[in-house]
C-alpha cells in the first residue's frame, strides 16, 4: 500500500505541476486571443467549437472504455490480449472519427442555414473554422488509445511534459496571431489544428517505440469478441455521460426560462470557480484510476475496494482544503474578482461546490464499478437519476419556489439517490461493505467539516470584510482543517502510509534540486 501511495504522490506531483502551468498560461493566452480576434471573431470560434464539442461525451465514453480495458489487461498480465485491445481500440476510434465526420458534415448545412447567428461578412471564415475544428477533433480522437496506454503504464511524467508543451504551443499561437495582419480567425484555426496533428504524431511515435503492446494489426490481433465487449461497455458508458450532459444542459435552460439571463450568468460564475477547484481532485484521480483498473484485472477486488474508499476520502479532503476558505469568503472573493457580481452568484457557488464535494464521497467507487465491468444496470439507473431534477425543478418553479431550489433538487437527486445507486452496485459487484463506507469516509469527513467550517466562520464574524480578513480567515480555516484531518480523518495505518510517501517525495525533490545546483 505504501508503494501505491508513493506512485500516486509522484504521479500527482507531475500532473499538478503541468496543470498549474496550464491554468496560468491558458488564462494569459485567452486574453491575448480575445484581444487579437476581437469579441465577434472570438465568439464565432467559441460558438463553432461549442457546437462540435456537444458530442464530446461520445469521445469521453470511448476514452473511459479504452482506459478500463487496457488497465484491466495490464493487471491480468496478458501481453497478447493487450495487443488485441490496442488494435480493437484503434479500429473503434477510426470508425468513431468517420462517424463524427459524417454527422458534422451533414450538420454543416443546418448550422450555416439558420441555426448559427453569424455576421454575413464572417460566414466564409466561420465555415473554414468549422472544418478546421472538425479536423482537430478527429485528430484528438486518434490520440485517445495512446493516452490510455501511457496512463495504464502510469507514465504521468511524460503526460505532464506533453501537457506543458501543449500549453506553451498555445501561448506561441496566441503571440503569432497577435502580430500578423492576415485573417486572424482562420490563422488561429490552422495553427490549432496543426498543434493537434503534431501531438498526435509525437504520441504515436513514443508509444510504438516504448510499449510492446502498441502493435496494430487487424489480421494478427483483431478480436471480434473483444470488439463486442468494448463496444457494449462504451454504449453503457455513453448512457451515463450523455444523460449527465443533457440533464445539465436542460437544467440550465429551465433556470433561464423561469428567471432570465441574470440567473444564467450567476450559474456560469458558480460553475467556473467550482470547475477550477475540481481540477485538483480530477488530477489526483487520474493518478489513481490506473491502479484501480489493474487491481480489478489481477482479481484483487478487496484491495481495489480499499483503495477506492481511501481515494474517495482523499478526493473530498483535497477539495475541502481549497473550498472551505472559498465558502466562508465567497462574497468578498467574487467582489474582488468580478467587481459587478451577478445576483445569486454567492448562493449558487456555495451550493455548486457543496454538490461537487458530495460527489467526491463516491467518485472512486464509480471507478471501481467501471473497472469491475458489469455496468449495464448501473448505467441505466444512474442515467435515470440524472434526469430526475428536470421535472422536479419545473414543478417547483411553477409553484413559485425561489431559484436556489434548483440546487437543492439537484443535490437530492444526484448526490442522494445517485449515491445510493453507486453504493448498491459497489456492494453488489465489488463486495464493498456499507459499514466500511461509513467508517472510512462518512464519519471522518463529517467530523472534519463540522470542526473546520465553524471555526473559520466565527473568525469572519468578528472582522471587517477586507483582504487581510481573507488571508487570516483562510489561514485559520486551513490550519484547523489540516489539524482535524490528520487526527480525525486518517487511521494509524493510513498515517503510516502517508508519512513515508511524503518523506520520500520531499527527498526526491531535494535531491533533484541539489543536482540542478
Amino acid at each position: 500500500m505504501s508503494e501505491i501511495a508513493n506512485r500516486v504522490l509522484k504521479n500527482s506531483g507531475y500532473l499538478y505541476f503541468s496543470m498549474g502551468l496550464s491554468m496560468f498560461v491558458s488564462l494569459y493566452s485567452t486574453r491575448l486571443i480575445l484581444n487579437a480576434l476581437g469579441s465577434s471573431d472570438f465568439g464565432i470560434f467559441c460558438i463553432i467549437g461549442g457546437a462540435i464539442g456537444m458530442l464530446g461525451f461520445l469521445n469521453a465514453a470511448m476514452s473511459t472504455t479504452t482506459q478500463r480495458f487496457i488497465n484491466y489487461a495490464e493487471g491480468e498480465g496478458k501481453p497478447e490480449k493487450q495487443k488485441s485491445i490496442f488494435t480493437v481500440s484503434i479500429s473503434i476510434h477510426f470508425l468513431l472519427s468517420l462517424l463524427m465526420v459524417g454527422i458534422f458534415e451533414i450538420a454543416y448545412f443546418f448550422f450555416f442555414n439558420g441555426i448559427l447567428n453569424i455576421p454575413s461578412e464572417r460566414i466564409s471564415s466561420a465555415k473554414w473554422i468549422y472544418q478546421l475544428m472538425l479536423l482537430s477533433t478527429v485528430l484528438t480522437i486518434q490520440t485517445v488509445p495512446y493516452n490510455a496506454v501511457i496512463n495504464a503504464h502510469e507514465n504521468m511524467r511524460y503526460l505532464s511534459i506533453i501537457g506543458i508543451f501543449q500549453t506553451l504551443m498555445k501561448l506561441i499561437i496566441a503571440l503569432i496571431v497577435v502580430h500578423v495582419y492576415t485573417d486572424k480567425l482562420i490563422l488561429y484555426g490552422i495553427l490549432t489544428t496543426f498543434v493537434s496533428f503534431v501531438f498526435m504524431i509525437v504520441l504515436r511515435i513514443y508509444c510504438h517505440q516504448n510499449y510492446p503492446e502498441c502493435q496494430f494489426s487487424i489480421r494478427k490481433y483483431y478480436n471480434k469478441k473483444l470488439m463486442g465487449e468494448m463496444t457494449s461497455f462504451a454504449g453503457w458508458g455513453f448512457i451515463n455521460s450523455s444523460s449527465s450532459m443533457f440533464a445539465q444542459y436542460g437544467m440550465g435552460i429551465i433556470l433561464n426560462s423561469f428567471f432570465g439571463t441574470i440567473l444564467s450568468a450567476a450559474q456560469g460564475v458558480a460553475n467556473q470557480i467550482s470547475g477550477q477547484l475540481m481540477v485538483f481532485s480530477r488530477t489526483m484521480l487520474m493518478a489513481i484510476n490506473p491502479i484501480i483498473g489493474k487491481k480489478a484485472g489481477s482479481n484483487e477486488i478487496a484491495n481495489m475496494v480499499r483503495i477506492s474508499l481511501f481515494s474517495s476520502k482523499m478526493s473530498f479532503l483535497v477539495i475541502a482544503f481549497f473550498a472551505f476558505p472559498f465558502i466562508i469568503e465567497t462574497p468578498y472573493i467574487l467582489q474582488l474578482w468580478l467587481k459587478n457580481v451577478p445576483e445569486w452568484s454567492v448562493c449558487f457557488f456555495r451550493f455548486e461546490i457543496t454538490r461537487n464535494m458530495l460527489d467526491q464521497l463516491t467518485i472512486a467507487l464509480t471507478s471501481a464499478i467501471n473497472a469491475e465491468g458489469q455496468i449495464k444496470y448501473y448505467s441505466i439507473f444512474r442515467g435515470c437519476s440524472y434526469f430526475l431534477p428536470l421535472p422536479m425543478s419545473l414543478l417547483l418553479f411553477h409553484l413559485g419556489f425561489p431559484p436556489y431550489w434548483f440546487y437543492i433538487v439537484w443535490i437530492l437527486s444526484w448526490n442522494g439517490i445517485g449515491s445510493l445507486i453507486i453504493l448498491h452496485y459497489a456492494h453488489k459487484n465489488c463486495q464493498m461493505q456499507y459499514l466500511d463506507f461509513f467508517k472510512i469516509i462518512i464519519i471522518p469527513t463529517i467530523t472534519t467539516t463540522t470542526i473546520s467550517l465553524p471555526v473559520g466562520y466565527l473568525f469572519s464574524l468578528y472582522m471587517e470584510e477586507s483582504f487581510i480578513r481573507l488571508i487570516i480567515v483562510g489561514s485559520i480555516t486551513i490550519l484547523t482543517f489540516l489539524t482535524s484531518s490528520w487526527y480525525l480523518a486518517f487511521t494509524k495505518q493510513e498515517k503510516n502510509i502517508i508519512i513515508p510517501a511524503c518523506t520520500s517525495l520531499i527527498q526526491r525533490i531535494i535531491h533533484k534540486i541539489n543536482i540542478l545546483k
